[in-house]
């Protein structure tokens, strides 16, 4: 791990620019991790960065008329359809480069919406950008909810956490359901990239956005993004929560490049996922015997992403 985060010091000290794309003046909360990573997103595509955002947080927040937090091309588009728009988009480059109408160039075409618009009402038509080849990147932005609209429950959502339509009682507690696996949903379309990411480790993450706009065809890039008024924790723990993600096994950096899995950050051992769940509002009302249910769920799915590490780096 030590040597890793070293590699990725270097890799920012080197690579990362000063100019940025994403600007103050928008409205996220307080503390907002997502605000923080679109920022390390925007600075990483760069200048020549054409931007589809679907309806959500960042939307909202960054461009109320007549203001705008981007200093690229951005386009607003239904909760639904993102990849799509964003395919559209890539198609007409292409053609006008094609006809001579634009200097051939490297222009990054991002699509980005929420963990609702990716993997609920925008599966369709992101499912159809993978499987078409279009050459774009596609960033979820997961903050575990509809946070935009009330903190709502998403596929997304965690197992127990209470939201505004999955409140818990004493029949239910929260959540029924386990989280859906969107990088695992996208790399079964075989595209060249897939990785997961968190703006708590912003070096990693920044290198990931890297490989997943400089290689040729899709790529699929799930950012875990803290949400201290969804989640109800205080805004200065935003950035711990996200390293507590990683290091309880909640939400593991890895990345699937043409196939071949990698942990970027595998951990010895653990940390108990209590040590996450316990200092957020809306899993407060867990019982001993529910947190016992998910730290098991969190070592199956660890063990079993760490075969998959195994299987796909055979020589």
């Amino acid at each position: 791990m030590d040597e890793y985060l070293d590699r990725l010091n270097i890799y920012a000290s080197r690579l990362v620019s000063q100019k940025e794309y994403f600007v103050p003046g928008h409205r996220a909360c307080q503390g907002c991790a997502e605000a923080l990573a679109l920022r390390l997103v925007a600075k990483t595509l760069g200048r020549n960065n054409i931007v589809a955002c679907a309806t959500g947080c960042m939307e909202i927040v960054s461009s109320p008329l007549p203001l705008t937090s981007w200093k690229v091309p951005w386009i607003h588009v239904a909760f639904e359809n993102a990849a799509a728009v964003a395919s559209g988009i890539e198609s007409g480059l292409k053609a006008l480069m094609r006809k001579g109408r634009l200097p051939r160039q490297k222009i990054n075409v991002m699509a980005m919406a929420g963990d609702g618009g990716t993997s609920d009402i925008g599966l369709q038509a992101l499912s159809g950008a993978l499987e078409r080849g279009h050459n774009m990147v596609y960033v979820c932005f997961d903050n575990e909810a509809y946070m935009n609209t009330g903190i709502q429950r998403s596929s997304s959502t965690p197992f127990g956490a209470s939201t505004t339509t999955s409140p818990a009682g004493k029949v239910v507690p929260g959540q029924v359901t386990w989280k859906k696996n969107m990088p695992e949903i996208t790399a079964a379309h075989n595209i060249p990239y897939v990785a997961t990411a968190c703006s708590s480790y912003p070096f990693d993450l920044m290198e990931k956005v890297k490989k997943a706009a400089d290689i040729e065809g899709p790529a699929y890039v799930h950012i875990l993004s803290i949400c201290p008024t969804g989640w109800r924790i205080p805004p200065q723990l935003a950035i711990h929560a996200g390293r507590m993600a990683i290091e309880t096994g909640m939400f593991p950096l890895y990345e699937v490049e043409r196939g071949k899995y990698r942990l970027n950050i595998d951990l010895p051992e653990l940390r108990p996922v209590e040590e996450y769940l316990r200092f957020q509002g809306r899993f407060r009302h867990l019982t001993p015997e529910l947190i016992e249910k998910i730290q098991q769920r969190v070592r199956e799915e660890y063990e079993k992403l760490k075969r998959k590490v195994e299987m796909t780096n055979e020589d």
